[in-house]
């Protein structure tokens, strides 16, 4: 494979609704921007990989089809990928393989959402099946729920307060982040009094619903070191996928997630993740999530992730900060929320992250779930080849 490496990256503003644009042109914002971060034109990008989470979400049937053109790449060749909420990374690694390949040098991989157009709820709800599933599915946070009932129980040393911990700790860095859905402070008392959503989830341990979206340009070894100073080398990628309830998954440990960190540190002779890593970007979509990352990626051993948020590690300034961006617990574009991981955590190894960036990093990796928490995937970015 040749090396690949990401020149450009571009986001919109992520909100609850956007009123003032069109899916089409929201998705143009974000490669537009990406564009003009690498230094290339439409004309220089030899394909394009798009992702989004399921049509319903958009409110539309084949929402891509107008895109291309919307995005001054008619005549490209376009493709759009779609695992559920890990549709953006899967976008970037398609990318990747793209490029690696040998077939483009040039690729453009976008990630959107407009989730205020269509019903997420419903979408969540059909996508079970109906004969065994649907009489009690509860969408994403009812799936939280549980999974974070099943980490509290199996550790005796965990608390709703680690939880709240987290929302604090990426509510903070979501206020650095201009990009960022929720950009206000709240404190371990605001969210553990805050309403019920799926015990023992409260409404503040939960992401909003975004609309939004994110791109990159990725390009050979040969054009990167033309267009960019300092790219975002891809060094290490892993993608793992599960059976859905199946009796022996385990979603307080997803062996998913940990196969797919495991495949992207051997490729990237990472042997020591929480010292080798400078930071971490992972898709919490809800609070205890991030502790269930944290031990299936290797950052800390199981039952430890408690320690690990109340040791300050995980904090902007900490050893190994995680979602120094705010995470989805600040903006939440299902379809595109794999891919912004990717996107802010290429930025930090660019040195661009504006204020939240985490100083001197050159190693980060993102992070994405996604369907019943079967989809998994990392990726893992180095400043240096």
């Amino acid at each position: 494979m040749r090396p690949v490496a990401v020149v450009g990256t571009g986001q919109t503003i992520h909100v609850q609704r956007r009123t003032d644009v069109s899916l089409p042109e929201m998705v143009r914002e974000a490669t537009d921007a990406a564009m003009l971060d690498a230094g290339v034109t439409p004309a220089d990008i030899d394909a394009v990989v798009m992702g989004s989470g399921p049509e319903i979400f958009e409110g539309v049937n084949f929402p891509d089809h107008w895109l291309g053109p919307a995005i001054r790449m008619a005549g490209k060749p376009v493709i759009r990928v779609e695992t559920g909420g890990t549709a953006g990374s899967t976008t970037g690694i398609a990318a990747f393989h793209h490029v690696s390949s040998g077939v483009f040098d040039v690729v453009l991989a976008v990630g959107y959402e407009k989730l205020s157009d269509g019903d997420v709820l419903a979408g969540m709800s059909r996508c079970y099946n109906p004969r065994w599933d649907r009489d009690f599915a509860s969408g994403a946070v009812g799936l939280a729920g549980l999974q974070a009932r099943q980490y509290l129980d199996r550790h005796s040393q965990a608390r709703e307060e680690h939880g709240a911990m987290v929302v604090v700790k990426n509510r903070h860095n979501g206020t650095l982040n201009r990009h960022a859905h929720l950009r206000s402070e709240v404190t371990v008392e605001d969210v553990m009094s805050s309403s019920p959503a799926a015990e023992p989830l409260k409404l503040l341990d939960c992401c909003p619903s975004s609309d939004g979206a994110a791109a990159m340009v990725l390009s050979s070894e040969r054009r990167a070191r033309k267009l960019c100073a300092h790219p975002a080398w891809f060094v290490g990628l892993g993608s793992c996928s599960e059976s859905t309830y199946a009796p022996h998954m385990d979603i307080a440990y997803p062996e998913s997630c940990v196969r797919a960190a495991q495949q992207a540190y051997q490729m990237a002779w990472i042997y020591d993740p929480p010292a080798e890593l400078d930071l971490a970007e992972v898709f919490e979509a809800f609070s205890f999530q991030e502790l269930v990352w944290c031990e299936a990626l290797g950052l800390c051993r199981p039952g430890e992730a408690g320690r690990l948020i109340e040791s300050g590690a995980t904090e902007l300034g900490g050893t190994i900060p995680v979602n120094p961006s705010g995470g989805a617990l600040c903006a939440n574009p299902i379809g595109a929320c794999g891919l912004i991981r990717q996107v802010e955590a290429a930025m930090q190894v660019m040195g661009k992250a504006g204020e939240h960036q985490v100083p001197g990093a050159s190693r980060a990796l993102a992070h994405a779930w996604g369907g019943a928490l079967q989809f998994n995937s990392v990726t893992i970015f180095s400043s240096e080849l």
